[in-house]
């Protein structure tokens, strides 16, 4: 497994003035996974625009991480209705 695809909580956490221990509490309350790779902490880059959703819900509009969790389930459960609404009236279309 290459490290390529993958960006350092080091960095991370340097671009958007959060503190490294932040990743760590996305961990701990499964917001992210965190990879090591030679004693440092990485994130896979499709998980990056996950995690600046939760950097910005918690620094920007104050939300605890169990807020953050509970809106970003809901939102995932809003995207899942809304693919198979789609799926339905697309069915519907072909009953007409």
């Amino acid at each position: 497994m290459g490290i390529s695809n993958y960006i350092s909580i080091k960095n991370l956490s340097h671009h958007y003035n959060v503190e490294v221990a932040f990743f760590e509490h996305l961990k701990d309350f499964d917001l992210i996974e965190i990879h090591i790779f030679e004693h440092e902490g990485y994130i896979h880059e499709d998980v990056l625009p996950k995690a600046l959703k939760v950097i910005n819900l918690h620094y920007e509009l104050n939300i605890n991480l169990e807020g953050i969790d509970t809106i970003l389930n809901l939102l995932e459960k809003i995207e899942s209705l809304t693919e198979e609404n789609e799926l339905l009236k697309n069915r519907l279309r072909l009953f007409e």
